[in-house]
């Protein structure tokens, strides 16, 4: 009998706004193991709604996504799904986002440009009770919570400002990003004047090259992961 017969089935959400990001995850994913039975959503809350009807032993969940962002829903499928493991895969290498996500409930942290093994090792490891996060980024944390590497002034954002801040850098408008996240534009506005003054800014271009310093630009919703060669 083979290894993979004797495995139990995973159950797997994949939660992302992007078909094409959902596809190409299904495309490393599937052909490493055939028994993982993998279920889609394009939101938090479709992805909330799918832990509601049926069990899970996982949901990987990026970080940006319109209406409820990732760390809103980390926190929310900890809250009320304690027993489903939460791997991220974001475009976000920094540490500051990986510290944020494992401070919601995570218990892995993948960037989407990591090798479809790497993907596949995370989604092993976290969904059978593990931790996992890259060699590199998990030095940069510990040298942070050491104090051995400066804590950047970007801490002092809440999670929801600084998805604002990313957005804004990344050139979208304030319409665009109230559509985006489901908000008000005056809401949009007031994180945005909080963002100025929690940074000691004095103006949008003052704030946008903040984000470039701090490699905020990179605009990861189109981004697709496509299978090693």
């Amino acid at each position: 009998m083979s290894n993979d017969l004797l495995q139990p089935s995973l159950r797997l959400l994949l939660v992302d706004d992007h078909t094409v990001v959902r596809e190409g995850l299904k495309r490393l994913l599937d052909p490493q193991a055939r028994q993982w039975h993998i279920t889609e959503a394009g939101t938090g809350f479709q992805a909330l709604e799918s832990l509601r009807r049926q069990p899970f032993d996982l949901a990987i969940v990026d970080l940006s996504m319109p209406g409820m962002s990732g760390m809103d829903l980390i926190a929310r499928i900890k809250a009320e799904f304690p027993s489903v493991a939460v791997l991220v895969l974001t475009m976000h290498g920094e540490e500051q986002y990986a510290m944020r996500a494992f401070q919601a409930g995570a218990k892995g942290y993948v960037t989407k440009d990591s090798a479809s093994a790497e993907l596949v090792a995370a989604v092993r490891k976290v969904a059978l009770g593990g931790v996992f996060v890259s060699a590199q980024l998990a030095e940069r944390v510990v040298q942070q919570l050491n104090g051995q590497r400066m804590a950047p002034r970007i801490n002092v954002l809440s999670n929801r400002e600084l998805e604002i801040l990313q957005r804004i850098v990344s050139g979208q408008r304030p319409i665009d990003i109230a559509a985006s996240l489901h908000l008000s534009i005056k809401t949009v506005s007031t994180h945005k004047r909080r963002i100025l003054e929690k940074l000691q800014l004095d103006s949008t271009a003052a704030l946008i090259r903040f984000g470039l310093e701090h490699q905020l630009g990179k605009n990861d919703l189109r981004m697709a992961l496509q299978p090693d060669d």
